[in-house]
């Protein structure tokens, strides 16, 4: 099976940057889309940025221009750089990725625990 772990969470100011990282582990075949999603106390986890083995990525209308995702398909790992925080975007962070754990699986998704990022001034 397949586990991903988040990293890169934390306290930043309105303005600010920050960076997610996602690491895929285990044993399986392949991963394919990666992506991160995001919940808010009291709202619905949604999406906010994939991409596809190849590198081509689709952000949420919210985080356009301010986001981008990016992987090393080397390194298993999926990153998400924030820039130009809004008091909005604090959330857990949650990894996902696409995964068929051996030659002719059906791909299935896995998810990380999530990271917190908050906010604040």
């Amino acid at each position: 099976q397949a586990q991903l772990v988040e990293s890169g969470g934390g306290l930043v100011q309105p303005g600010g940057s920050l960076r997610l990282s996602c690491a895929a582990s285990g044993s399986y075949y392949s991963i394919y889309g990666m992506g991160w999603y995001r919940q808010a106390p009291g709202k619905q986890r949604e999406l906010v940025a994939v991409i596809t083995s190849g590198g081509s990525p689709n952000y949420a209308d919210s985080v356009k221009g301010r986001f981008t995702i990016s992987r090393d398909n080397a390194k298993n790992t999926v990153y998400l750089q924030m820039n130009s925080l809004k008091p909005e975007d604090p959330a857990v962070y949650y990894c996902d990725a696409d995964v068929a754990l051996y030659v002719g699986a059906r791909r299935r998704d896995y998810w990380g625990e999530g990271t917190l990022v908050t906010v604040s001034s």
